[in-house]
């Protein structure tokens, strides 16, 4: 069995996006604690959190309060304010008396189809951190490498990679207080849902790059940064990309329960 070589605490999680009903969701969680309660070593090694959608979040915190099953329960998206006129939005202040532990923001469908920005995710982000939840900043770029045949063009096509995350992260995190609990969920935007998901060894790259990003910019607060990988990430991945990440991000893959479980075991296997 391989050695996880860092200090940092692993951490796997799934987000449901809008997929599941109500029931639905109640169903999944019930199913993925089951699964863990019966293989409850996994959560003595690694953190696991589930994103459900905001109206599913109550219910699914009571769901997760099983003794002798730590799962965090995040949600998928926050407010940059704490209270106010805004119509809709989510507040994190709430979303923290909730139960939430964590809260995703700066995913690429709201980048996307809401048109926000590396700004807007710094705020999110700083909104969090102020109300004790920890950020999962989801970083990446869009362009595919251009050639990657070579050990020298997957170098250029990575450090390509690593300009544009590079800013992202930096606008984050220098939102952030220096010992912020952060995690940054690299998710190359051209790889999701793409019949060929990105390389091992351009993840690997760029995620080395991102590292020294954030030691460059965090100081002492780099320790409390973990990065996870989440383009079409599922049972495999971890090992292949051999400890270069902290974690995984599933999406529909970790829709399977026992899927999720399956892929939590594994990156378990390396601590």
């Amino acid at each position: 069995m391989a050695t996880y070589p860092h200090t940092r605490r692993p951490i796997i999680g799934v987000t449901t996006k809008m997929y599941f009903s109500l029931a639905h969701t109640r169903s999944y969680i019930g199913q993925v604690l089951a699964i863990l309660a019966e293989q409850r070593s996994i959560l003595d090694r690694i953190d696991v959190f589930v994103c459900p959608d905001t109206l599913a979040l109550p219910s699914v915190v009571s769901q997760a309060k099983t003794p002798g099953l730590p799962v965090l329960i995040g949600a998928q998206d926050c407010a940059a304010d704490d209270s106010g006129a805004f119509t809709g939005f989510v507040s994190p202040a709430v979303l923290a008396e909730c139960g939430a532990r964590l809260v995703e923001v700066g995913h690429t469908e709201r980048r996307r189809l809401l048109g926000e920005t590396d700004t807007t995710t710094a705020l999110k982000a700083a909104a969090a951190v102020r109300n004790g939840l920890i950020p999962i900043v989801c970083v990446g770029e869009s362009e595919p490498p251009a050639g990657v045949s070579t050990e020298a063009e997957l170098g250029a096509s990575a450090e390509a990679a690593i300009a544009t995350v590079s800013k992202q992260i930096s606008t984050v995190l220098d939102a952030l207080p220096d010992d912020a609990e952060v995690v940054l969920a690299y998710e190359p935007v051209w790889a999701i849902g793409a019949a060929q998901p990105a390389s091992a060894a351009y993840v690997r790259a760029v995620v080395s790059g991102m590292r020294d990003r954030c030691a460059a910019i965090q100081r002492r607060g780099a320790a409390r940064t973990r990065i996870i990988y989440g383009g079409g990430a599922g049972p495999g991945m971890f090992a292949q990309l051999e400890g270069t990440v902290d974690g995984l991000f599933l999406g529909r893959t970790g829709h399977d329960p026992e899927q999720f479980v399956k892929t939590a075991q594994e990156v378990a296997d390396f601590c």
